[in-house]
């Protein structure tokens, strides 16, 4: 479902440099940021900048799908005018969204649990109570701590049935006021990812701890982006997927700064809304 709305003049890629962990240095704990707060990783050392290419997807013409890739652009116009707008986010774009994924995977249940804004302003995220974009690469979740997730979220017995088929956690990320043209998020293709590529680390955040991965550089790593991402188009990212029958499990991504992003651009604005999805 590619939009050739934007991006198609855009280059065929760029290289830009994404952080990864470092080969030799320990698993580090994860200190999660605070909306409105400064960025402040607490893992200085830890991380190593690589230079990667990052192709434009949409250039490609391929189809990329949340199976095969981890990732897929949709096009989808959402009602909702203010995303600030906690109560109208809760009342409408939840259903919304749930129907997106529901739609697009042909589940049976979908669940949203979780928003996350970002700006990469540090004004914004002063006056929004806002998160920076996640500048180091990673996925969401691990085996351990996706049906956590789900156990934290969901009444025990309905936690208890659903697990015990597959299910899957999904993003969907999309801009909020503007399209997005500064720190897109770079999407590595799930095919390109071995196991020994990801690692699990503790996550702390003030309200709880959970697990992501880090991950180590692998030169076989195929890096995507959608650029200009437009206010009627969304990302979906398959971070999770319980399954084990050779499709994409785990979606790393990182946001990155772009090369040819406008200087006068506004800077990125944007919601991701984590949903699980039981199938």
């Amino acid at each position: 479902m590619n939009s050739p709305a934007a991006g198609n003049d855009h280059p065929a890629f760029v290289r830009a440099g994404v952080k990864y962990l470092a080969a030799d240095k320990q698993t580090p704990v994860y200190h999660a940021s605070v909306g409105g707060e400064d960025a402040q990783l607490n893992m200085d050392g830890q991380f190593e900048t690589r230079v990667v290419r990052i192709g434009n997807a949409r250039r490609e013409g391929a189809r990329y799908t949340l199976d095969e890739h981890g990732f897929a652009l949709v096009n989808h116009r959402s009602s909702i005018k203010d995303f600030y707008d906690q109560a109208t986010v809760d009342s409408t774009y939840i259903r919304e969204v749930e129907a997106l994924i529901g739609d697009l995977t042909g589940a049976r249940r979908v669940t949203v649990f979780d928003h996350t804004r970002r700006s990469d302003t540090r004004e914004q995220r002063k006056a929004h109570g806002i998160r920076e974009p996640s500048a180091v690469v990673h996925n969401d979740y691990t085996d351990r701590s996706a049906p956590q997730r789900v156990c934290d979220i969901l009444p025990a017995g309905d936690a208890r049935e659903l697990l015990g088929e597959r299910f899957a956690i999904v993003n969907v990320w999309r801009g909020m006021r503007n399209p997005v043209l500064t720190s897109p998020l770079a999407l590595c293709d799930a095919s390109s990812i071995a196991a020994a590529d990801l690692v699990a680390t503790e996550r702390r955040a003030r309200d709880r701890v959970g697990e992501i991965h880090l991950v180590r550089f692998n030169p076989a790593h195929r890096w995507w982006y959608f650029p200009h991402l437009q206010l009627d188009e969304a990302v979906l990212i398959k971070t999770f997927d319980s399954a084990m029958d050779g499709r994409a499990r785990f979606a790393v991504h990182t946001a990155f700064d772009d090369p040819t992003s406008p200087p006068d651009a506004p800077p990125r604005e944007s919601i991701e809304t984590r949903a699980f999805v039981f199938y």
